[in-house]
């Protein structure tokens, strides 16, 4: 029998996360995306152009640095595995590549997507370009202003970029944006989702293309084993990407998710947070009122900044897989800071927040070996970090 850490089950889920909760007019298309990836990723011609794509456009594998004066600093052995250094800044690219080979294998000609702090847009729009197809690129107005770098690189490479002005202008928007195109145009169009959320078989398919993150990791540590993987946590693909290859070893994975300004006040944490619910075509934890209306997300990080979490971190909460904590803004400004000063990296502000909470629990991981996952490099934050100020 297939473990759910394989695969999800028949309907999708992972335990009584995930499933397809979608329109009527979009269950042809996720049989045939369904079919597509199974076919794909069983075909060993399909694999090795994923690879090598990987290799010789994106850049892998990302180095795992020993970070020697931020280990000093804290106490703990902290090593970073620098997804900042794969071509277009973030890991998001993985899957970007993945998608646009699964959409020229269904020979459609128009790639979309949503996008909040922009990573996935440049992604797409990046894979979209190598391969030739249309893209268009759904951004929240609010993300527009507070990743306006990531705008103009989406246009730069081709991309049509639509502003989405509904409800909070953010992520969760511009992902319902994005949905309602696609209803429209299945016949001619593939629907790229960035993180492991939506309708089954998005989460499966996103977490295969990210898994690379972690597969890397473990055969760069050489046979030695960490006691702690770090990640940050919106959707969740960079964490999913490193925590599956180790979630059978015994590692103490630790997701982080968004506190905001506050985990009573206004946050993004849909696990420390939330409760479970449907949201985007999936059954997961989610920000929620009592009557089961979803509450706007904050996070001083666009990528931060959804009400919910793919299911298949729902489930390795549930299970005792992982463990869920967070990091509001504050301390996410103060992780940026202080991983630039200490290593000369400066980190997206999604990446900071794992820096936040590995350095205010130094005195528990002291003397312990500690993989951090740096999702994305900060240039499109720097806007938005100077405007508000160093956290000191």
């Amino acid at each position: 029998m297939t473990s759910v850490l394989d695969r999800p089950d028949e309907f999708g889920r992972f335990g009584e996360f995930g499933g397809q909760y979608a329109p009527e007019t979009l269950m042809p298309a996720l049989k045939e995306l369904t079919i597509t990836f199974e076919e794909a990723w069983a075909d060993p011609a399909f694999v090795d152009e994923y690879r090598h794509w990987l290799r010789d456009f994106v850049g892998r594998p990302t180095p795992l640095q020993h970070a020697e004066r931020l280990s000093e600093r804290l106490g703990c052995e902290v090593w970073l595995k620098r997804e900042d250094l794969a071509h277009t800044g973030a890991h998001k690219i993985n899957n970007g590549i993945g998608q646009a080979l699964l959409t020229e294998r269904m020979g459609k000609p128009r790639l979309i997507a949503e996008t909040g702090a922009g990573q996935h847009g440049v992604a797409t729009a990046t894979a979209a370009a190598a391969f030739g197809l249309e893209c268009t690129v759904f951004m929240g107005s609010v993300d527009m202003e507070r990743q306006h770098l990531n705008v103009v690189r989406m246009e730069l490479l081709g991309c049509e970029v639509v502003p989405v002005e509904t409800g909070s202008a953010t992520l969760k928007d511009a992902v319902s944006a994005a949905m309602r195109d696609w209803v429209t145009t299945v016949d001619s169009t593939h629907y790229s989702i960035g993180s492991v959320v939506g309708p089954h078989p998005f989460p499966w398919i996103v977490r295969e293309f990210q898994r690379v993150i972690g597969e890397e990791t473990i055969d760069q540590l050489d046979g030695r084993k960490p006691d702690h993987v770090v990640a940050c946590v919106g959707g969740g693909s960079n964490a999913m990407g490193i925590f599956h290859p180790f979630a059978s070893t015994g590692v103490d994975l630790i997701g982080v998710e968004a506190a905001g300004e506050g985990l009573d006040r206004r946050h993004g944490a849909a696990i420390g947070g939330g409760s479970p619910g449907v949201l985007h075509g999936s059954m997961s934890m989610m920000l929620q009122d009592g009557d089961g209306q979803v509450l706007e997300a904050h996070s001083i990080s666009a990528g931060l900044d959804y009400p919910g979490v793919g299911p298949e971190h729902a489930y390795f909460a549930a299970e005792g897989l992982a463990r869920y904590v967070s990091a509001t803004d504050e301390e996410a400004l103060f992780g940026v800071e202080l991983l630039s000063r200490t290593e000369g990296i400066i980190p997206a502000l999604e990446s900071a927040h794992a820096i936040a909470w590995v350095a205010n629990n130094k005195d528990a991981l002291h003397g312990e070996m500690v993989v951090i996952c740096l999702s994305g490099r900060g240039d499109k934050d720097v806007d938005s970090i100077a405007g508000l100020g160093s956290a000191g």
